[in-house]
């Protein structure tokens, strides 16, 4: 299995992800986007929203701001709430240490051990960290320390609004993109008009003030969600909630080689946000383990009715063929885009021989094709090149990339290691017979295609 050092050393080498301040010595759990890495991002959003707006009927996008009214966090939940049960290792290899106790203790105790607890846990009507201290006494860390007392560490960025010292008012980065989606429901409601069911989609950054080790893209203070919620009757919240839970795996299914390591996972009791009634987590196995990448939620009436119990708000819906009135309950899908950009290039690295390649679907990959003069010494051959590549990116609007330096063999092995599909070069035959050298990045096989035939070659592989 590919480790994530290899990910981490081809991320930087190739330009898909740069640590931030980096000149500065960094900063922990903040990360920037390289080119490669902007451009695959943005395949990724483009087909988010194609599953959304295209592929369904009746969900409206929406692109809500970072810094909301600050009641929202109190009316959410998330200023009491929004927290992870931390604890501290001393004497240990690594010094002192922070922990998430509930990853610990999924990595000392079974699936079935730790149901079990959460069974005797209730029954006892302990809390979350009551029911970690126990499970983690007497335990040792794994760098070999001993774990102190679980503790609560809110999550919440806090930020402050105001020019005046001392006259400045508190605010909260999002700790969760899809508040601002409950927030303009009622906006959508009246602007759009839609019927129940409907849904209203965004993808926009989040913040967590996260006292974990930050573990690359798995874990970050700053990182994207891609979220839906989904307003329905309660009477037919188990149909829609079982429809979103397939479809958002099929389309996971869609965009990865190995499907085997996708899995659902549902939630115990102990590990349910404040939010939810029930939850299944899309995972992706990674060198670590499974690791969450989407969340179905049963939101239920929550949201609603905790923003229209601090606001005034009333969120009551009338079926304008019924007459019924109700709150709307919530299907919510949220996915993290950081996460996913990591397994898709977990999923995607190959190697061949000598050779690496990103094995990434065609509608992702940062270039879908590349164009090379076979040698940049011979104008006849520079030009036409020249023209083949402005033709492909600017007439038929391919993402095409250009590399003349080096010898050829460097060039595509240069292409593979970012994951772009075709590499078309230009050559003595070009100049007679307007055919090019067509190169597969699977499979490094070579044909020979007529110039005016690669847009139907390309756009038909497209859609695999």
């Amino acid at each position: 299995m590919t480790t994530l050092d290899t990910i981490v050393s081809l991320c930087k080498r190739r330009g898909f992800v740069y640590p931030n301040s980096e000149i500065y010595g960094g900063i922990a759990g903040f990360y920037d986007m390289g080119p490669m890495g902007h451009l695959l991002r943005q395949n990724m959003k483009k087909l988010f929203w194609e599953f959304m707006l295209v592929d369904h009927e009746n969900i409206f996008p929406i692109d809500g701001t970072i810094i909301t009214h600050p009641k929202v966090w109190e009316a959410s939940g998330h200023v009491g709430s929004f927290a992870d049960a931390m604890v501290e290792s001393t004497g240990g290899h690594a010094g002192n240490k922070r922990y998430r106790a509930d990853h610990l203790i999924e990595e000392m105790y079974s699936e079935a051990e730790l149901r079990s607890a959460d069974l005797a846990a209730k029954k006892e009507g302990m809390s979350s960290i009551e029911a970690y201290s126990i499970l983690l006494k007497g335990k040792k860390a794994p760098d070999g320390g001993i774990l102190g007392e679980v503790k609560k560490f809110s999550l919440m960025v806090e930020t402050s609004l105001g020019v005046v010292e001392g006259d400045k008012k508190s605010a909260y980065l999002k700790g969760e993109a899809c508040q601002t989606i409950y927030l303009d429901y009622q906006n959508v409601l009246d602007s759009m008009h839609p019927k129940i069911p409907f849904g209203i989609a965004q993808i926009g950054k989040a913040f967590r003030n996260e006292v974990a080790n930050p573990q690359f893209m798995l874990r970050l203070k700053e990182f994207e969600q891609w979220d839906m919620q989904f307003f329905v009757n309660p009477k037919e919240m188990d149909t829609w909630y079982e429809y979103w839970k397939e479809q958002r795996m099929n389309w996971y299914k869609s965009i990865f080689n190995d499907k085997e390591n996708l899995r659902f996972r549902q939630h115990r009791d102990d590990e349910l946000a404040h939010y939810a009634k029930k939850a299944f987590d899309i995972e992706y196995k990674t060198p670590s383990g499974w690791k969450e990448g989407e969340g179905i939620h049963w939101r239920g009436d929550w949201d609603l009715s905790r923003h229209g119990k601090y606001s005034g708000h009333d969120f009551t819906y009338t079926d304008a063929e019924t007459g019924e009135k109700f709150i709307p309950w919530i299907v919510e899908t949220s996915g993290g885009v950081d996460r996913t950009f990591l397994f898709l290039l977990l999923d995607a690295y190959k190697e061949d021989g000598d050779r690496v390649f990103l094995k990434l679907h065609p509608k992702l990959s940062p270039y879908t094709v590349a164009v090379f003069p076979l040698v940049r010494n011979k104008p006849d051959i520079t030009v036409k090149a020249k023209d083949v590549y402005k033709h492909l990116k600017l007439d038929l609007k391919m993402s095409t990339a250009w590399d003349d330096r080096g010898n050829i063999g460097k060039r595509y092995y240069a292409q593979d290691e970012i994951g772009t599909p075709w590499c078309i070069t230009i050559d003595y035959t070009t100049l007679e017979d307007n055919t090019v050298t067509l190169r597969d990045r699977d499979t490094a096989t070579q044909i020979r295609l007529p110039i005016d035939k690669i847009r139907e070659y390309v756009f038909t592989r497209m859609q695999v």
